[in-house]
């Protein structure tokens, strides 16, 4: 069994909290994060806004992310290894890999590769909170959030909503998954709204046993979940994941 997860979103909205909870959570697995293909700074455009165009596709390598994501469909024994994770024997036929970042969900290539699309989101202004908490390698300018990045998650998301890439919901449809499978299509998860009805999330943070998950789940989650217990909504999302272990 072989699934790719993305855990897209709006930036600071938590991405690397829950991808972190959930490597630690399940057998086999791997990440990849979009933030490791930017492009160098020189190859950064400045935009009519005048800021460089960090938060657009543009300034990603997508092609060298997608050749990634294809070493690890053809070979996830090799990718593993190649990466410092180890297979366990008693999940040797499961493979895992967690895409993380901003802009999964632009790229047309990789729509269709997922197993199961997550998308977190957060108010405006939590969002504005926390990206002036955080330190860059390339420091924010005045006026960044406002000018340049929030405008661009709105644009981006309105763009992923029309051409029908569904989150937050659970879908009847069936897709083809990596090698040609054909895997149910991914329940989805946006939590914009509190108390909204979302795949089954765990609300308890003690996870697995020795073969099998063992936690409860829950219909709705709280949007203050994720920050205060990270391994309870990883145990929920790790739960759905291999249950659909053969």
């Amino acid at each position: 069994m072989k699934h790719i997860v993305g855990i897209g979103g709006v930036t600071n909205s938590g991405k690397t909290t829950l991808t972190s909870s959930l490597l630690r959570s399940l057998p086999n697995c791997c990440v990849i994060h979009q933030d490791d293909f930017f492009k160098p700074q020189d190859q950064i455009a400045v935009g009519e806004d005048g800021f460089k165009q960090w938060d657009v596709l543009e300034s990603l390598d997508m092609e060298a992310m997608l050749s990634t994501v294809r070493a690890w469909a053809s070979s996830p024994h090799k990718f593993a290894r190649a990466h410092g994770v180890s297979v366990q024997p008693d999940a040797a036929n499961t493979h895992i890999l967690l895409l993380e970042g901003f802009l999964l969900y632009s790229y047309k290539p990789l729509v269709d590769l997922y197993s199961r699309r997550y998308f977190l989101t957060v108010p405006y202004e939590e969002c504005k909170r926390r990206r002036s908490t955080r330190s860059y390698e390339v420091p924010d300018p005045p006026g960044l959030f406002d000018g340049h990045v929030w405008p661009m998650y709105q644009k981006y998301k309105r763009e992923m909503e029309a051409s029908g890439v569904e989150v937050g919901k659970r879908p009847r449809e069936m897709r083809p998954g990596p090698g040609g499978t054909r895997n149910p299509a991914p329940p989805h998860w946006d939590h914009q709204n509190p108390g909204s009805p979302s795949s089954s999330l765990a609300t308890s943070p003690s996870c697995f046993g020795p073969r099998r998950p063992v936690c409860s789940s829950s219909r709705t989650l709280q949007v203050g979940l994720l920050l205060t217990q990270p391994s309870a909504v990883a145990c929920g999302l790790a739960t759905s994941l291999l249950a659909a272990a053969p």
